[in-house]
C-alpha cells in the first residue's frame, strides 16, 4: 500500500470549509499559516548547513540555481531575479529554472513536470560544474523534472540540495542535504500554493538573503549593492549614503553622480577621501566588504 503523502492529505480542520463564512475562512487559513513558520524554524540547522556550503562556492566564482515545476517553480524563479536589484549580483549567478520556460510563469503546464528527460536536458544547458550549487524545490519531492535536473547537475559535480513538504521522498534520497518544513494538509486538499509555497518562500528568502549577507553584499542592515534602475531606487541609494555616511543628501548625490550611483564606491570615496579608481583597488582588495574599509 502506497503512503498518501502529507501535502496530499484532507486537512481535518477545513473539512466544513464550503460551509464557512467569509471571515471564518479568512481566520481558518491564518490559523493554518502559523504552522509554516514553526515548520520552517525547525529547519534552521539544515539551511545553516546549506548556505555554508554555498557562500564559499559562490565566492570562488560558482552559480546558485534553484529548479521547481508549477508553483515550486516560479517562486524559485521569483527569488532568483529578485537577487540582481536587491544586492546587485550578475544575473547569471543566481538562476531560477522553471519547467516549461518562461511560458510556464504565466500559463501552467503542468504535464512538462513529469518529465525527467527534460530536467537532465535542461541541467546539461549551463555547463554545471563543482563550484555550482543546485536547489531542487518540489513540494511533493518527487517532481521527475526536478529529479532529473539534479541527477545530471550532481553527475557534473555540481553540490546539490532540495526543499519539499514530505518525508521519504525520491529528492531526499537524490540530494546531499534536504530542506523539509513539513506543514501538514492544506486548507484546500492538495492545494500546495498554500501553506507548502509560503514554506518554500520563507526558505528562498533565507537563503538568498543569508548568502547575499555574507558575499558582502549587506552593510549593517542596508543593501548596499542595490543596483540603481529607477527613481525609487536613487533615492533609496541617497538614504542608504546618507545614513552610513551622517551626511546631507547633496553631498550624497554629489558622490553617488561621480560613482554612477554605485553606493559602495560612492561611499568609500567620501570616507577615505579618494578617487574613483582608488575606492575601486579598495573594494577589489577587501573583495567587496565595506566594513573592513570603512569600520
Amino acid at each position: 500500500m502506497v503512503k498518501m503523502k502529507t501535502t496530499e492529505k484532507q486537512n481535518l480542520a477545513t473539512i466544513k470549509l464550503d460551509l464557512m463564512d467569509t471571515k471564518e475562512i479568512l481566520k481558518t487559513i491564518n490559523i493554518e499559516d502559523t504552522k509554516v513558520i514553526k515548520a520552517v524554524k525547525n529547519e534552521i540547522p539544515v539551511i545553516t548547513e546549506i548556505i555554508e556550503r554555498i557562500v564559499p562556492l559562490m565566492k570562488q566564482g560558482g552559480r546558485l540555481f534553484y529548479v521547481g515545476a508549477g508553483t515550486s517553480g516560479r517562486i524559485g524563479v521569483i527569488d532568483a531575479v529578485e537577487c540582481t536589484p536587491t544586492f546587485g549580483v550578475e544575473p547569471d549567478k543566481v538562476i531560477g529554472i522553471m519547467a516549461g520556460g518562461e511560458k510556464a510563469m504565466f500559463v501552467a503546464h503542468e504535464n512538462i513536470e513529469d518529465n525527467y528527460e527534460l530536467g537532465a536536458k535542461r541541467a546539461g544547458e549551463y555547463q554545471l560544474n563543482s563550484r555550482d550549487s543546485v536547489i531542487g524545490i518540489a513540494s511533493s519531492g518527487d517532481t521527475p523534472f526536478v529529479l532529473g535536473f539534479i541527477n545530471k547537475a550532481s553527475t557534473e559535480g555540481a553540490s546539490t540540495f532540495g526543499i519539499c513538504c514530505n518525508h521519504g521522498t525520491l529528492l531526499e534520497k537524490e540530494v546531499e542535504l534536504v530542506i523539509k518544513p513539513v506543514v501538514g494538509p492544506e486548507v484546500v486538499t492538495g492545494s500546495t500554493r498554500m501553506k507548502a509555497g509560503t514554506a518554500q518562500k520563507m526558505v528562498l528568502n533565507m537563503i538568498s538573503t543569508t548568502v547575499m549577507i555574507k558575499m558582502n553584499k549587506v552593510y549593517s542592515n542596508l543593501m548596499v549593492d542595490l543596483k540603481v534602475s529607477n527613481n525609487k531606487l536613487k533615492k533609496r541609494a541617497v538614504k542608504i549614503f546618507t545614513t552610513i555616511t551622517n551626511s546631507e543628501e547633496k553631498i550624497a548625490e554629489k558622490y553617488l553622480d561621480k560613482a554612477d550611483y554605485n553606493v559602495k564606491k560612492a561611499i568609500v570615496m567620501y570616507v577615505k577621501a579618494c578617487s574613483v579608481a582608488e575606492a575601486e583597488q579598495l573594494l577589489e582588495l577587501k573583495e567587496g566588504n565595506l566594513r573592513d574599509i570603512i569600520g
